[in-house]
């Protein structure tokens, strides 16, 4: 097992700051090379509060806001529009940073790529997403994904 420091935000692992005991190939073969954690030390732990710091600056600056924000996303359909063939089979499929930009454009604020957890969307239609506003905070975005003309 390793002991590590995350530096991003790993899905079912942990947050930016958090120590974690992994799997030696999990963390030699995934998380280091990608840049999501560094090897625990003493002097590393240091580096935990500004890694702490830097989260809280960019999570929504209150809980009021982030509630909010939730129910503004919850009542609010975001339309993608993305290229499609025969069928509505998208070239490819939505990712992560695309429903970023359609809620930006929808005129319901930025929000952070990195939180949004996303199921393969490969057909124009109805769909959904989560974005993690806070940890306490979580909103369901209600997706229409139509084909480009």
């Amino acid at each position: 097992m390793s002991k590590l420091i995350l530096t991003h935000e790993v899905s079912g692992l942990g947050t930016p700051g958090d120590i974690v005991d992994v799997k030696n190939g999990f963390a030699r073969n995934y998380l280091l090379p990608q840049g999501f954690a560094v090897a625990w030390t003493r002097g590393a732990e240091k580096q935990i509060e500004q890694i702490k710091a830097a989260r809280v600056a960019r999570e929504h600056a209150t809980l009021e806001e982030a509630q909010a924000l939730k129910v503004s996303l919850e009542n609010t359909k975001v339309k993608l529009v993305v290229k499609a063939g025969a069928g509505g089979r998208l070239f490819g499929s939505v990712k992560t940073t695309d429903v970023a930009d359609a809620v930006a454009a929808a005129g319901l604020g930025a929000i952070d790529k990195r939180k949004i957890e996303l199921s393969p969307i490969k057909a124009t239609g109805e769909h959904t997403a989560t974005v993690r506003l806070r940890d306490e905070v979580s909103a369901t975005i209600n997706l229409q994904v139509v084909a480009a003309k």
